[in-house]
C-alpha cells in the first residue's frame, strides 16, 4: 500500500492570530515511547505534536540490544526513523524544552515551552522518560554506556566472559553479583561504602566464585581510553573490562508536577531506588487528559517495552478523545434541533 499524508478527519482545529491551534495531543518527549504514540495517533488522524528536547537517555550508547528485528542499531538511527514515520501521517515535530503545563477552563491544557511558546492541546501524552543518577565515583559518568553499565540485558552479552566488577551502592548489588554472574564467571563486588554482607549472603556469593572486595574506591582506572580496572583508596587497581553501577533513577517529572500529578518511590527489594509516576497499565494518570509512557512511569522499561507502551497509552488517548467527540456532536445536535424547535 502506498503511504499517503491524510489530513486529519477528526479533531480538526482552524486558528487566526487571535486564537492558538489546539492541538487533539500534544506528546511531551521524543524517544521510544512518544515517538510510538505519535505514529499511532497520526495513524488515527490526529492532529498530534512532539515536543522533543533532544536529550534521550540512551544517547552514550552506541547499540540497543532485545528490540526484535532492530537488535544491535544505533538508538538515534531508531529515532531518526521514527520522526520520518511521525512526519509521514501528518504528524509534526517541534523541537522544544516543555518547562510547564497547566489546565484551562475549558479542560483542556496549554504547555510553556522553555523559549516563551505556548501551546494548546485537547489532551497530553507525557514521556519525558527519567534519568540516571550515577555514584559521584570520577570517570563513573565518562564511561556511562561504554564499559561502566547498568542492564546486563541491554550490554551482557557484549561483556560476556570477561573481568566484570559491580560497584556497591545500595543493597541491590548484592543481587547484581549474581545477576551478572550469568554472563561470567569473573564477577567482583566493590564494597565501595556498603556495609560486608551477611553470612548467608556472603556463602552465596562465595559458592558462585563472586569476589568480595571491601574497601572505598577511589575511581576508575582508565588507559588509551579504555577501562582498565577500578583504583582502591588504598591505591591498589583490581582490574576489570567493565563496571556495573546502580543508578537512581529520577523521573523526568516537572512538566506533571505542574499539573499537580505527583510521583512515587520505587521499591526493590526494600531499597529506594528512584521515583516514576503511578498510572494504570494504559497510561493514564491521576489527573484526566494525562497519560504517560515509557520510563518517566515504568524505570525497568527497555527501548521495546517504551515503544509498545507508547502504543497503548495513545490507542487510549484516542478513544478518550472520540468519547469526547461523541459528546461534542450530541451537544451540537441537541442545540441545532432545540434551535429550530424555537423557529418554529
Amino acid at each position: 500500500m502506498t503511504r499517503t499524508s491524510p489530513t486529519p478527519a477528526t479533531g480538526e482545529n482552524t486558528h487566526t492570530d487571535a486564537t492558538p491551534r489546539v492541538h487533539d495531543v500534544i506528546v511531551v518527549g521524543g524517544g521510544a515511547a512518544g515517538l510510538s504514540g505519535a505514529l499511532t495517533l497520526a495513524r488515527a488522524r490526529r492532529d498530534v505534536l512532539v515536543v522533543d528536547a533532544g536529550r534521550p537517555r540512551n544517547a552514550p550508547a552506541a547499540h540497543m540490544h532485545g528490540y526484535l528485528s532492530r537488535d544491535g542499531e544505533d538508538p538515534a538511527a531508531l529515532l531518526a526513523t521514527g520522526r520520518g514515520e511521525v512526519a509521514a501521517y501528518g504528524g509534526r515535530i517541534t523541537q522544544g524544552t516543555v518547562e510547564s503545563a497547566a489546565r484551562l477552563p475549558d479542560g483542556g491544557f496549554e504547555v510553556r515551552l522553555a523559549d516563551g511558546r505556548d501551546l494548546h492541546a485537547r489532551q497530553l501524552l507525557v514521556t519525558t522518560g527519567l534519568v540516571d543518577e550515577l555514584p559521584a565515583v570520577p570517570g563513573v559518568a565518562e564511561r556511562w554506556g561504554r564499559d561502566v553499565l547498568h542492564c546486563p540485558y541491554c550490554h551482557g552479552w557484549e561483556v560476556r566472559d570477561q573481568a566484570v566488577g559491580v560497584l556497591a551502592t545500595s543493597p541491590v548489588a548484592l543481587h547484581q553479583a549474581q545477576m551478572w554472574r550469568q554472563w561470567t564467571d569473573d564477577v567482583t563486588l566493590f564494597l565501595h561504602e556498603e556495609p560486608a554482607p551477611d553470612a548467608p549472603t556472603r556463602a552465596a556469593l562465595d559458592a558462585r566464585g563472586v569476589t568480595v572486595v571491601d574497601g572505598p574506591v577511589e575511581a576508575l582506572d582508565v588507559r588509551d581510553g579504555v577501562l582498565n580496572g577500578v583504583r582502591l583508596a588504598s591505591g591498589e587497581v583490581v582490574p576489570c573490562d567493565a563496571l556495573v553501577v546502580a543508578p537512581r533513577f529520577t523521573a523526568r517529572s516537572a512538566v506533571l508536577e505542574s499539573l499537580g500529578v505527583e510521583t512515587a518511590e520505587q521499591v526493590v527489594d526494600g531499597t529506594v531506588v528512584g521515583t516514576y509516576v503511578p498510572s494504570d497499565p494504559m497510561g493514564a494518570t491521576s489527573l484526566p487528559g494525562v497519560r504517560v509512557a515509557g520510563n518517566v512511569t515504568n524505570i525497568m522499561a527497555q527501548v521495546v517495552a517504551a515503544a509498545a507502551a507508547g502504543v497503548q497509552a495513545a490507542a487510549a488517548t484516542n478513544a478518550d478523545l472520540i468519547a469526547d467527540d461523541v459528546r461534542r456532536a450530541v451537544a451540537g445536535s441537541v442545540g441545532t434541533r432545540q434551535a429550530t424547535v424555537g423557529k418554529g
